[in-house]
């Protein structure tokens, strides 16, 4: 007994060695990433609702997204009472953020492009389902959700964690943000889960380098936009060659 009450106490000195925000920002990322889990997925609405696709797309993105950013958003402005710009909500380095934005989205583009050619491509996206190849005005509703859900996504990996672990962990905190990111893409086709291992990191190095998570989330969402909407065209066109 005596030598659990002295194993505890040394618990306790080591813990009052630990920064309160350091461990916050870790806490409530975990309880975030276990909603977006559950009460935020798919299958939470599948089980609750319907079994309608389309619907079950939708409450993800707009319900993860509200949870990935509101809450990193209240924590910041309530429990660190900081400024958001000191979490990457600033446009920052207009420079760097568009010139390296424009060259990562050619290079997907291509990318997207030539993976996309193939039927099997075409029927994984849009994930929303067929509804979606057939309704443009719906295609575009889904395409505004998907921009909330990205909101919340890279503020939470490349603004409210990579900025709120820079000033303690500096650059290795890029690679922190990688690990979660990654695996989260469990469940994607195994080219996409590999890449995003180098996606995570290219896109930490990004935000910090432009002091803004601004252009990640614009630049996710547009690839994003290209995945669906090269498929609903090769769809409707039958086209699946790369030239």
């Amino acid at each position: 007994m005596e030598y659990l009450k002295n194993e505890f106490r040394q618990l306790i000195v080591e813990t009052k060695t630990l920064e309160f925000r350091i461990v916050y920002i870790f806490m409530s990322v975990a309880i975030i990433v276990f909603l977006s889990m559950t009460v935020a997925s798919p299958n939470f609405y599948y089980d609750h609702f319907s079994r309608n696709r389309l619907d079950s797309r939708i409450y993800w993105f707009l319900v993860d997204g509200s949870i990935m950013f509101l809450i990193p958003v209240l924590s910041i402005k309530f429990i660190f009472k900081k400024k958001l710009s000191d979490f990457g909500f600033t446009l920052g380095d207009k420079k760097f953020g568009l010139i390296t934005s424009a060259i990562f989205f050619a290079f997907m583009f291509i990318t997207v492009w030539i993976v996309s050619s193939s039927q099997e491509f075409t029927l994984a996206y849009p994930q929303g389902g067929a509804a979606l190849k057939t309704d443009i005005q719906l295609l575009f509703f889904y395409e505004f959700c998907v921009l909330i859900y990205m909101l919340g996504w890279e503020f939470l990996w490349r603004g409210y964690m990579l900025f709120g672990l820079k000033e303690k962990m500096g650059y290795y905190t890029i690679f922190i943000q990688m690990i979660p990111f990654f695996i989260l893409h469990k469940g994607k086709p195994e080219i996409e889960l590999f890449a995003s291992i180098f996606a995570g990191i290219i896109l930490g190095i990004q935000a910090l380098r432009s002091r803004s998570f601004v252009y990640s989330w614009i630049l996710h969402w547009l690839v994003m936009v290209s995945i669906d909407t090269i498929s609903v065209l090769r769809f409707q066109y039958n086209f699946y060659k790369i030239f």
